[in-house]
């Protein structure tokens, strides 16, 4: 039985002959699970955003790819993930999010652990009244923590361990957008949505992050940020998008505005820029705002899209912020017709991935020549160990 992953090579082809991924890339569930190490586990995905725990003890409980993680601040303010899981019998520690006030505590045998993922306690391990063995060492049973690093507010996880640092391998991206290293603050319960989408997670990056589709699917944004004010924004390997040499600011009733991001250069007072962090984090930013898009793959052709949205200061206007992520909402919704009807359309049998418009298409045909590479990167080395 051929490989799902031998049929790639048109798809690493220069953009004029190159085909798009094919249908099973979207709809077999073998094919789906397969990606997940090569894809969203190899590199720096995204999980979360740090302001889901803005308190010390805060936990909450999340799943990716099937996988149980622990979301939480610990006793020293830091950010952490582990794995959700006691060491003992792999039994799910938290099932709710909820504050940390002592030790996390399995439900099972009762180990309990520190917010720092130490192995603080083992009641009856060494039969009735006995808490220690000489069998089980604590120090070497902790939580199995998940690398992670914060940026951009997005809290980015390395699952299989072995990626660069985030810096490293996302060092394109931090200088290009060097200026937005700065403090940023979620604007809360009103600057937060989930989008359920009937698509697979790649056709929620591809449609983001190019602009052709603007005059159709956003009239009410291209009447004024058009097509032709848009450009490229392309670093393979790495990152693909669109920004726009027209950004109008949003204003309320009485024609207030946000404040602006601390230290922006002059070009950012009417340009913005919108670009897909491989694999499933999308992003924009702004003189006055930031948003973070976490794609949450949910099966070959389920997606959850959560929407961010960030500000220089925490004191905002709540009327503006409301309006802000209304009118966010609004356009991310209209493109839900798009993914869905593309996903309905790869069932289609003699569809061939598709082709690519060689001077409007680059962004998408980067991030699927990134998938291909990462695919066949992973065969050979599957191959190779064989």
């Amino acid at each position: 039985m051929d490989h799902p992953f031998d049929d790639l090579a048109t798809v690493r082809r220069p953009i004029a002959e190159a085909n798009g991924l094919p249908n099973a890339h979207y709809t077999d569930p073998d094919v789906f699970e397969a990606e997940g190490p090569a894809l969203l586990h190899a590199g720096w995905s995204g999980l979360a955003v740090e302001a889901d725990v803005p308190e010390i003890g805060d936990a909450i409980p999340l799943s990716f790819l099937g996988m149980p993680l622990l979301l939480l601040r610990d006793r020293d303010g830091r950010v952490r993930v582990f794995q959700n899981i006691c060491r003992h019998r792999g039994m799910v520690l938290v099932s709710e999010p909820r504050k940390i006030e002592g030790a996390i505590r399995c439900p099972y045998h009762s180990w309990c652990y520190a917010t720092d993922g130490r192995l603080v306690s083992t009641p009856h391990v060494g039969g009735p009244g006995h808490n220690h063995h000489a069998g089980i060492d604590r120090s070497s049973l902790g939580l199995i923590e998940v690398r992670s690093h914060i940026w951009l507010g997005v809290v980015w996880i390395n699952i299989s361990g072995t990626a660069p640092s985030f810096e490293e391998a996302n060092a394109d991206l931090l200088a290009r957008w060097a200026e937005f290293n700065t403090p940023l603050y979620h604007g809360g319960a009103d600057s937060r949505f989930t989008l359920e989408v009937a698509c697979n997670w790649k056709l929620a990056v591809e449609n983001y992050c190019e602009s052709y589709h603007l005059p159709w699917v956003h009239p009410g944004l291209n009447s004024y940020s058009r097509l032709e004010d848009h450009y490229h924004v392309e670093q393979p390997g790495c990152f693909s998008g669109q920004g726009t040499r027209v950004y109008r600011q949003i204003t309320g009733e009485t024609g207030g505005v946000f404040p602006d991001l601390a230290g922006l250069s002059p070009k950012w007072d009417t340009a913005a820029e919108y670009i897909a962090a491989f694999p499933n984090v999308l992003l924009g930013v702004h003189r006055d705002h930031v948003f973070a898009i976490i794609l949450e793959p949910r099966g070959t052709g389920r997606t959850k899209e959560h929407v961010h949205l960030f500000y220089a200061t925490s004191n905002t206007d709540d009327a503006l912020r409301r309006r802000n992520a209304a009118q966010w909402k609004e356009v991310f919704v209209e493109d839900i017709f798009v993914v869905e009807g593309m996903q309905r359309g790869r069932h289609a049998v003699s569809f061939d991935g598709g082709r690519f418009s060689p001077a409007m298409d680059g962004p998408t045909h980067l991030f699927h020549a990134w998938v291909a590479e990462r695919l066949c990167a992973g065969q050979d080395t599957r191959r190779a160990a064989e």
